[in-house]
């Protein structure tokens, strides 16, 4: 049966999975993209954009099943792009360039309407605008069996967490202080919604920590 998962999601000491001030120039916020250096020199990374090269071990084995048996994706506005409001043309198309890295069907969630975006690679962006249940049923469909991955940003994920739609959450502990920015799990009874601690495991970069029901 279909799942919908929270994969690699990169946290910070103090649990911000995103630095202030996101804009065009900071597009994690900054100080975000410290977050994700344990990602950065992997395989699984590399491969994103065509390069063969890259590390293995543990966080490579991590990234790369984040990718596994993936039939569509949910992601924010905020993750999508910087743009704020009612959208002024059709020229932004996400950070990641002709070919993103998704390969499958994208629901991207917004409070303003925009007409599909049909990419190179499998890739269509589509934008749901009418709530966090909506775009998980058009993802169910559009996966065909396959499972959904919650690719952020972190107002998202909580969205869904705090519903207790979440099936499997990754986080990636970079020993890293962000100091401010957006807080993961403030506010959230994880324990209480019925999740609990499934895998643990250090490497040199990071603490991978998976969490399910």
């Amino acid at each position: 049966m279909s799942k919908l998962r929270v994969s690699s999601f990169s946290i910070s000491l103090d649990g911000f999975g995103a630095g202030p001030n996101q804009d065009l120039e900071n597009p994690l916020g900054v100080g975000g993209t410290d977050l994700h250096q344990w990602f950065f020199g992997t395989q699984a990374f590399q491969k994103m954009y065509g390069d063969s090269d890259g590390s293995t071990g543990i966080d490579n084995d991590f990234a790369m099943r984040g990718f596994e048996n993936l039939g569509a994706w949910i992601m924010g506005r905020n993750m999508f792009g910087p743009i704020r409001g009612e959208w002024p043309d059709q020229e932004w198309k996400g950070w990641w360039g002709d070919n993103p890295p998704y390969h499958t069907p994208v629901f991207v969630l917004t409070h303003h309407s925009r007409a599909p975006i049909e990419m190179e690679g499998g890739t269509t962006f589509y934008f749901v605008t009418d709530g966090i249940a909506s775009a998980l049923q058009k993802a169910k469909e559009a996966a065909k069996g396959k499972d959904i991955r919650v690719g952020g940003g972190v107002a998202t994920i909580r969205e869904y967490l705090k519903a207790g739609l979440i099936d499997e959450m990754h986080l990636a502990i970079s020993p890293v202080l962000l100091g401010s920015g957006e807080h993961l799990l403030q506010g959230i009874d994880l324990k209480k919604l019925g999740y609990r601690c499934i895998e643990h495991v250090p490497t040199e970069t990071t603490t991978h920590v998976v969490i399910g029901k």
